[in-house]
């Protein structure tokens, strides 16, 4: 039940901007909770990595002073991928087109995140 109730928010997620092309839901251990990435991806490479850069995020924002991790944005040639905190135990991963409009996809995250929380 719950893991269905992840998907629906990855898809609603996914559905909700052309920009966005892949999503995932990953435990801060580095363990896939829920994802919708496409096929060449290997799930439990993106979710290792996600939880490292998350973590190595935190620990940066705190040691220079920047308060509270909000999120972890890269943008590389063929596109985007931003992370953030769902919640303590969770972070959401979203990769996007190289011309999105991230102010949306921003919006869209943060609202998915509030739900994903609410659901763990």
């Amino acid at each position: 039940m719950r893991s269905e109730m992840l998907n629906s928010i990855l898809s609603e997620l996914n559905g909700s901007s052309t920009d966005i092309e892949a999503s995932a839901i990953i435990s801060t251990d580095g363990l896939i909770m829920s994802s919708m990435l496409q096929a060449d991806m290997d799930d439990d490479r993106v979710a290792a990595m996600s939880a490292a850069l998350l973590s190595l995020g935190d620990r940066t924002a705190e040691e220079l002073n920047r308060g509270t991790l909000e999120q972890v944005l890269i943008k590389g040639d063929n596109g985007y991928i931003l992370m953030t905190h769902a919640n303590n135990e969770s972070v959401l991963t979203v990769l996007a087109r190289p011309k999105a409009r991230l102010g949306l996809i921003f919006l869209d995250v943060k609202r998915a995140a509030k739900n994903i929380d609410k659901i763990l």
